[in-house]
C-alpha cells in the first residue's frame, strides 16, 4: 500500500476514522533523521498492507504537529480507532516500529 499525504484538510478522513491502525510519521523535508527514516517507514507501508501509513509535513501542517505534541522529529504516531496509542521520537530501527502498530 501506499503512503498518503495528510493535511488538516483529509487527517479526519485518513487517521481518525480510519478502519485500519494508521502509522503517521511526522516530518520535514529539511530534517536529515527523517529523510533516514522514509525509506524504512515507506518499506512498511509495502509489506503491511493492513496498515494505513501517512505523511505529515510539519512546515506546512503545524497545527496538527501542535495538537498531537510533536516538538521533535521524526516523529511516528501510532492511531487506533481514531485514538493516539503510542509514539516514538527519532530513528527507529524497522522491526521497532512494526511491534509498535502491533
Amino acid at each position: 500500500m501506499s503512503v498518503t499525504a495528510v493535511g488538516k484538510h483529509n487527517f479526519e478522513a485518513e487517521v481518525l476514522k480510519s478502519e485500519k491502525t494508521v502509522l503517521a510519521d511526522f516530518w520535514a523535508s529539511w530534517c536529515g533523521p527523517c529523510r533516514m527514516l522514509s525509506p524504512v517507514v515507506d518499506e512498511i507501508a509495502e509489506e503491511h498492507p493492513e496498515i494505513k501509513v501517512v505523511k505529515i509535513n510539519v512546515d506546512e501542517q503545524p497545527e496538527l504537529a501542535a495538537r498531537f505534541g510533536v516538538m521533535s522529529i521524526p516523529t511516528l504516531v501510532v492511531f487506533k480507532n481514531g485514538v493516539a496509542v503510542a509514539t516514538s521520537v527519532g530513528v527507529r530501527p524497522k522491526a521497532v516500529i512494526e511491534d509498535m502498530v502491533k
